[in-house]
């Protein structure tokens, strides 16, 4: 098996509020933007956590694909979110449509600062 496993920490986000704690409306965001780059939706799970002192509660927002999942994690009282993409298959490299999933996901949240990271996982060759 062999994969891309895509991460980023975003800081300072200027995305409209809403997409840091509304868990349906980003969840639903992310299906279609995974269904856009050419990868297949087979599950989900878009939860919101409740509000505490520090204000209104963030969103896990996930995507389980066929070729693997997508992760999203806000934190609103810190204008912060964390990304996950990761893509395996036998069939293909769907690694180019993992980078797009990513860049329209930094594109929405408009982070003024991010750190972002690729790790190729697995094998290069199946052992016999």
């Amino acid at each position: 098996m062999q994969g891309l496993h895509l991460t980023a920490d975003l800081h300072f986000c200027r995305c409209d509020a809403s997409w840091l704690i509304d868990a349906e409306r980003l969840g639903s965001w992310c299906v279609q933007t995974v269904l856009a780059c050419g990868l297949q939706p087979v599950g989900q799970l878009f939860h919101r956590f409740p509000d505490s002192p520090h204000g209104p509660g963030g969103v896990t927002a996930t995507v389980l694909l066929a070729e693997s999942h997508l992760c999203v994690h806000t934190w609103p009282e810190n204008h912060a979110v964390t990304l996950d993409v990761y893509v395996c298959n036998f069939g293909g490299d769907h690694s180019e449509k993992a980078h797009a999933v990513m860049d329209a996901l930094v594109a929405l949240f408009a982070p003024e600062c991010s750190d972002r990271h690729a790790l190729q996982r697995g094998l290069e060759k199946t052992l016999t």
